[in-house]
């Protein structure tokens, strides 16, 4: 069997390398070497992809036990554990904790605001005229300010703490010591952060996690620094990076843009249809461990081994999707796993889908005629794949 050098090539564009589609259909579980670590698994078939992710025989935490040499992307694995790094029960509790706060009906009570929040970002970018920088204007902007009210960040540290996170999901773009450095900043940054709420406790979700470890005993200091942590880069980057992947994406396809534009009710579709087929990461993250025999696609999966899963090209098998390389508003089925699946599907997915929508769906409204001004750059050498910046005129 070959083993192939993983991740294959540093992403291009928004384009999903075609060896994953190529190992889809001959090879869909493929022996890999990483980086660091040695050997694993990638599995690049939808219903690999979702017994990976979900049955409770592959393992995240094992990922994290003391002298574990994992397969990986990244020179060291966290210091200690979080939420991404937990298997229940540990995994249920602290989820359990925070669920209430990233409901689809709390969602919802927060679409006022970021909807709020977007008309003001494009106010500015409509008065100073164009070109405009949307990355700089939007993108960044509205989910850090959601996050930052969410969380309770005072919003005049945003841009430390966004320098911190950009190192921190780093791959190759910054040093292993800057990476390390930036966490480091991050979980000191949210240590004190911890503290002022336990003095001085305010209405947001931080104040109610401090108080749940405080009064209860359910979350240890260590587990509220590292959940808040997560729960900072994780609510910003993502969503960020993708609100400029799809006005990208849009852009480059005038006949979908022209379907949005002729029928705005078509933005959550199309936000859906986007979630599906762009791609996210630099890489396939995250490895989960096998601590018993699993079969996938004909491959026995051994105890101890690592597997990866490449989200995107799960969401593009055409044994579930059909034309699953065309971008279809219209698509009627479409169970496409970019949040995840299982315990570990994204508790903010809520949140996600509604500042995508807010912030497609008032930029096409304002700007009916937005267009590209010259290339685009992407980010290199990150776990999160996104433009550097996004320049439009109108």
């Amino acid at each position: 069997m070959e083993i192939r050098s993983y991740p294959f090539t540093e992403p291009d564009d928004l384009v999903l390398n075609p060896t994953y589609l190529e190992l889809q259909r001959d090879e869909p579980v493929a022996r890999v070497r990483l980086p660091y670590g040695g050997d694993g698994w990638l599995a690049t078939r939808y219903e690999d992809a979702k017994t990976v992710l979900a049955d409770p025989r592959f393992s995240r935490a094992a990922v994290m036990e003391p002298g574990a040499d994992v397969p990986r992307t990244l020179p060291s694995m966290p210091a200690e554990a979080n939420i991404l790094s937990m298997d229940p029960p540990d995994h249920t509790r602290l989820r359990r904790l925070v669920a209430k706060a990233f409901t689809a009906r709390r969602t919802e009570q927060l679409r006022e605001r970021a909807q709020e929040i977007v008309d003001g970002l494009l106010d500015d970018v409509e008065r100073q005229g164009p070109p405009a920088d949307l990355v700089e204007a939007l993108a960044m902007p509205l989910p850090i300010t959601i996050i930052c009210e969410m969380l309770g960040v005072p919003y005049e540290d945003r841009a430390a703490f966004r320098a911190w996170s950009e190192a921190a999901v780093a791959i190759s773009a910054f040093t292993y010591d800057e990476i390390l450095a930036a966490n480091e900043s991050l979980r000191t940054y949210m240590a004190g952060l911890v503290e002022r709420k336990r003095v001085e406790p305010g209405d947001d979700m931080l104040s109610v996690l401090v108080a749940a470890h405080d009064n209860e005993d359910r979350l240890s200091a260590q587990e509220l620094v590292s959940f808040g942590v997560a729960l900072l880069v994780a609510g910003h980057e993502t969503t960020a990076n993708q609100i400029g992947n799809f006005v990208y994406q849009l852009l480059r396809m005038p006949d979908r843009l022209g379907e949005l534009r002729a029928d705005p009710s078509l933005v959550p579709a199309a936000v859906e249809e986007l979630l599906r087929f762009t791609p996210l990461g630099g890489s396939a993250g995250f490895p989960r461990i096998a601590t018993a025999e699993v079969e996938l696609s004909g491959v026995t999966i051994k105890p101890g081994e690592a597997v990866f899963v490449n989200n995107v090209a799960a969401n593009r098998d055409p044994s579930v999707f059909e034309n699953p390389n065309e971008v279809d508003f219209h698509r009627e089925h479409n169970p496409h796993i970019m949040f995840g699946h299982g315990a570990h599907h994204c508790i903010g997915a809520p949140l996600a889908r509604m500042e995508l929508q807010v912030a497609i769906g008032s930029l096409l409204k304002r700007f009916p005629l937005l267009r590209l001004d010259g290339d685009v750059t992407f980010k290199k050498g990150r776990l999160i794949r996104g433009p550097q910046s996004l320049s439009v005129r109108w």
